[in-house]
């Protein structure tokens, strides 16, 4: 089943249907599904399509194995080139419009020092004829991403550059469209957007089952994912602490520092960075202070890889002694609906950001939480959904209910957004799963029918 993309899908479809020069870089994390959306594009195109993975071996190798692609998908013999120049001058000659799809460039990229292999593609690529399509696909962001930067080779050389993401929460629930907005909240807060993970859930189940039955097991599907796939990037180039810390909690540097330790912290900037540039941790700041240092934090990016850092990783002991149910109820069940509630707020933010590229949020310049001091009280705290226009603030309070909110319930929680020091006030609004059981001029009232309302 493919879900989304469309308008990925549009740009390639327009790509491949092209009749000029065309070369197409496609990048991000493992299983976003990349790869699937390249082959559902493909599907339109008239010609030959030929479908390459680049593997871990040496120069020679990886083009020993591209030669036999594009023979078997040329219903030919077994070809033979002594470089890759060579190739494409063959597929140049031919007289049928083809595509060549490389998958994994890292792994070919990594074969000579430097960007050698890069300059190799400059060439081949500044005189490609219209009627064969490249198409250059990878999965390690760091690598992939030094092909867009000024000094190498390939910059400015591709017709269109594709950044896939993960999907939001209003695509990833398309996987479970018969949900209730509280349970379709639930399965995005605890295992996030990855195609691939979405892909593995049984609908049937509770978002709490599908964790028992495929992350905490050893062998299970969600759990190998993580450990063999998502970390496999970033293994060699940070302390896993890191990750444990953000996972239990811990945003500010000072706090991962004190986890990670003095004997690591010279390194802790590096780290980050680094994993940062990977997008396994992402930076976020108030929209009140988005250049203060002070007020930066650090999250995990991937809601399942969260899930795992919170609760499974370093646990191994407890779970072969207690078995996946019993460890659950012990040590998970009594927090995992405030940790998915937590998500709930990145749900909210969201639905603004799609409102807002809609055109429907007129005025609104940025979204996220908004920080502030009390002085007097000697306090300070945050509210994590706010829209700020050039003057005023809107604040929405996000509640992943199962049952509908209350005026009173919402006039309580106006009465604390109304207390804050030093906020210029616009809206105050309020963002619940369950819906409402009034209706208000007064407030800016966002349902869970509103959050997955068809056509977002």
């Amino acid at each position: 089943m493919f879900v989304g993309r469309e308008k990925e899908l549009d740009i390639l479809a327009g790509q491949f249907a092209s009749r000029s020069r065309t070369a197409v870089l496609v990048y991000g994390k493992r299983r976003v599904g990349k790869s699937t959306l390249i082959s559902q594009a493909a599907k339109g195109f008239d010609g030959t399509v030929v479908e390459h993975v680049c593997v871990q071996s040496s120069f020679e190798g990886n083009l020993e194995l591209l030669c036999r692609s594009v023979g078997k998908s040329l219903g030919m013999p077994t070809l033979r080139f002594g470089h890759l120049y060579d190739l494409f001058d063959f597929l140049k000659s031919r007289e049928e419009r083809l595509l060549l799809v490389l998958d994994e460039y890292q792994y070919l990229k990594q074969t000579r020092k430097g960007a050698e292999v890069d300059s190799y593609f400059q060439a081949i690529v500044d005189s490609l004829p219209e009627h064969v399509k490249l198409v250059l696909c990878g999965s390690f962001v760091t690598v992939m991403r030094e092909l867009l930067e000024e000094g190498n080779p390939l910059f400015g050389r591709f017709t269109a550059v594709l950044h896939l993401e993960e999907f939001d929460y209003y695509d990833a629930a398309r996987f479970c469209p018969d949900k209730s907005p509280f349970e379709k909240a639930g399965m995005y807060g605890l295992f996030g957007g990855s195609p691939f993970v979405l892909s593995q859930l049984d609908y049937d189940l509770t978002p709490e089952q599908n964790m028992v039955n495929l992350l905490l097991p050893e062998t299970g599907v969600l759990r190998t994912h993580v450990e063999s796939v998502m970390l496999k990037e970033v293994q060699r180039v940070f302390d896993v602490r890191i990750l444990e810390a953000l996972g239990n909690g811990k945003k500010r540097y000072s706090e991962i520092r004190s986890v990670v330790g003095e004997r690591s912290a010279g390194l802790l900037s590096k780290q980050l960075k680094n994993l940062t540039n990977m997008e396994a941790v992402r930076i976020v700041s108030p929209v009140n202070r988005r250049a203060d240092k002070k007020k930066q934090f650090y999250e995990i990016g991937d809601n399942l890889m969260r899930l795992y850092f919170a609760f499974v990783f370093g646990n191994a002991a407890p779970l072969a002694n207690l078995g996946e149910q019993a460890f659950f109820d012990v040590e998970v069940a009594p927090s995992i609906s405030q940790f998915v509630d937590r998500r709930f707020e990145d749900v909210a933010i969201q639905y603004f950001r799609r409102l807002a590229r809609s055109g429907a949020l007129p005025g609104v310049r940025d979204f996220g939480s908004y920080w502030y001091d009390d002085p007097q009280a000697r306090s300070n705290g945050q509210f994590d959904c706010v829209l700020a226009r050039e003057d005023s603030l809107d604040f929405f309070e996000c509640k992943r209910f199962d049952r509908p909110m209350t005026r009173e319930e919402c006039e309580a929680e106006e009465l604390q957004v109304r207390a804050v020091p030093g906020a210029s006030i616009g809206a105050v609004g309020f963002v619940c799963a369950g819906g409402f059981d009034f209706e208000s001029a007064d407030y800016r009232l966002v349902s869970g029918g509103d959050l997955f309302a068809e056509g977002l």
